[in-house]
C-alpha cells in the first residue's frame, strides 16, 4: 500500500511560515546538504499532493525554470523531476488545473485519499501545502512526518500542528543531522 508523506520544512519553535504567509521560509537552512535530502525524499514518491494556494504558487514558479538561465542545476533537476510527477490539486475554488499531469479534486478528499493509497505506484508526498496538511492530520490520513528542523526561531506565523482534536501517536524511524544544523526528523504514524 502506498503511503501519504508530508515533508515540510519548521523552524526550531515549530513555524512552517513566517508572520508573512506562504512564500516566508527565507529562513530554512537550505543548503546542498539539505538539497540532497529533498531529492532522497521525493525520489520516493511519484505523486505530490497539494492544496489550492501551493499548487497556484508552484504552477507560477516551476514550468520556466528550464528556460531560466540564471537556474541552478538542483532547480532544473526539481523542474523536471515535478513536471513529470501527477500532480493531485484537492480544492473547492479552483474549476480546473491546467500544469501536465495535474487532476482536480474538488470533494471527498478521505475517500480520494484512501483509494489513492490503494493503487500501485510509489508514495504520495504532500509537499508544503501546510493549511491542507492540517486538514489531512485532523483526518489521520499521513502515514509519515518527514520534517527538517532549521536552527531558527521566527516567533510567529504558521505552526506546523494546529487543530489536532485527537491525540496521533509516531514512531520516530530516522534522524539526521545536516550541515547547516538542520535536522531531518522522519515519523511514522501508529495506528
Amino acid at each position: 500500500m502506498r503511503k501519504l508523506v508530508l515533508f515540510l520544512h519548521a523552524s526550531l519553535d515549530g513555524y512552517v511560515e513566517g508572520p508573512n504567509g506562504e512564500m516566508d521560509i527565507g529562513w530554512v537552512s537550505y543548503d546542498a546538504d539539505l538539497e540532497k535530502h529533498a531529492k532522497e525524499i521525493l525520489s520516493t514518491a511519484d505523486t505530490v499532493i497539494w492544496g489550492r494556494g501551493t499548487y497556484q504558487m508552484m504552477h507560477s514558479y516551476w514550468p520556466s525554470v528550464p528556460s531560466n538561465p540564471s537556474a541552478s542545476e538542483h532547480e532544473r533537476n526539481h523542474a523536471e523531476w515535478i513536471e513529470k510527477t501527477n500532480k493531485i490539486v484537492f480544492s473547492t475554488t479552483l474549476e480546473n488545473v491546467e500544469w501536465n499531469n495535474s487532476r482536480l479534486v474538488k470533494e471527498n478528499i478521505e475517500e480520494e485519499i484512501n483509494n489513492l493509497k490503494q493503487q500501485p505506484g510509489k508514495d504520495m508526498v504532500i509537499l508544503g501545502s501546510p493549511r491542507f496538511a492540517h486538514h489531512l492530520m485532523q483526518l489521520d490520513l499521513i502515514d509519515e512526518y518527514k520534517i527538517t528542523v532549521s536552527p531558527v526561531l521566527i516567533g510567529s506565523g504558521l505552526p506546523l500542528f494546529q487543530g489536532l482534536k485527537e491525540k496521533i501517536n509516531l514512531k520516530l524511524i530516522e534522524n539526521k543531522t545536516f550541515d547547516s544544523g538542520a535536522i531531518g526528523l522522519v515519523y511514522q504514524t501508529i495506528r
